[in-house]
């Protein structure tokens, strides 16, 4: 399975989950039928979290000048910390997830909205693992401190 890691990218990744609940969704036949209370509050509250969790993090790599490329993480010229990366280390991802959800939420399918939970341990096995990995191989010991205090590392 380590032919996988950093392969796919994200986004790939986010696009085959979306398409296979919309599938299930669509032929399931009312199976997993999930009644969810103001349905459209939720997929549109998480669509907006999601852009706005998403877009932080690309800015801050934009100001840090180091790359958003998810397949390539032995190119990030410092470890960024600031902004939406002080409270998570995968903006991006989170912000797919949580457009995941919203999609679940529309769909209002149990079975549908249970794939969109499978996204996390993926991206944690055959993207977010391969780049920390790198990461410590670019920036040493210092990108493992950087886990524990956001005062640490490599400042861009």
């Amino acid at each position: 399975m380590k032919a996988l890691e950093l392969k796919v990218p994200p986004v790939l990744v986010f696009l085959i989950v979306a398409i296979a609940m919309y599938l299930i969704a669509t032929f399931d036949n009312g199976w997993f039928y999930t009644y969810i209370p103001l349905k459209s509050i939720w997929s549109i509250g998480l669509f907006i979290m999601s852009g706005f969790v998403g877009i932080s993090g690309v800015i801050e790599f934009r100001r840090a000048r180091t790359t958003v490329d998810p397949t390539k993480p032995e190119k990030a010229s410092c470890i960024v910390d600031s902004g939406i990366f002080s409270k998570t280390r995968n903006p991006m991802y989170v912000a797919l997830f949580l457009l995941l959800l919203s999609w679940g939420f529309w769909l209002e399918d149990g079975l549908a909205l249970t794939l969109s939970w499978l996204f996390i341990p993926y991206m944690n096995r055959f993207q977010i693992l391969p780049e920390e990995r790198a990461l410590e191989a670019a920036f040493g010991a210092v990108y493992g401190l950087q886990s524990k205090s956001s005062s640490l590392g490599i400042k861009c």
